[in-house]
């Protein structure tokens, strides 16, 4: 399955259902991308081995070098309700990135990255990557590549890959 090419057009205008201290709140793509730099990074599930261990921690840990970079918001989405992404963002102390529940993979379909986990029990999932967006136009996709022999590859989505792109003398910062 060949993606969609995404580089150059709208982020998908969808609303994202929210949980937010104790209240609905839905949160519109306009709202998380218009008039800003983002980057946006999605992953197959909250709690999962590789989300947890190394791509939702390294974005968070890296947060203060991207606003140097010019860049407003780091968001992530997952094809995950709003109570499962707020306990996890709670569980990974998680504070410096917006996680965003995409529960019934709109924007994840919209954006032709909703793949079908079923024939291991996960359901419709997102496909791993990356993008910069700029005021809701997508600058920069870095998707991981489907024939990498892995089934959850991590290779190109993760934070040091997007920072360099942003910046390509950044200096490397070890990971605490």
């Amino acid at each position: 399955m060949a993606f969609s090419d995404m580089i150059g057009k709208q982020v998908p205008s969808v609303t994202f259902h929210t949980q937010q201290q104790g209240k609905w709140v839905d949160v519109s793509t306009d709202e998380l991308f218009k008039g800003k730099k983002v980057v946006l990074f999605a992953l197959p599930g909250a709690f999962t081995p590789t989300c947890s261990s190394l791509h939702l921690p390294r974005y968070n840990e890296l947060a203060t070098e991207f606003a140097k970079l010019g860049v407003d918001d780091i968001v992530c989405v997952s094809v995950n309700d709003t109570f499962v992404m707020n306990a996890w963002a709670k569980d990974q102390d998680c504070s410096n990135v917006t996680v965003m529940p995409d529960g019934n993979g709109e924007f994840t379909e919209a954006m032709g990255r909703l793949i079908d986990d079923s024939a291991i029990g996960f359901g419709k999932r997102s496909w791993r990557y990356s993008m910069l967006v700029d005021d809701g136009k997508i600058v920069k996709i870095f998707d991981e590549p489907q024939d990498s022999g892995s089934d959850d590859p991590y290779e190109v989505s993760d934070a040091d890959t997007m920072i360099k792109y942003i910046d390509p003398n950044w200096q490397d910062k070890p990971s605490v």
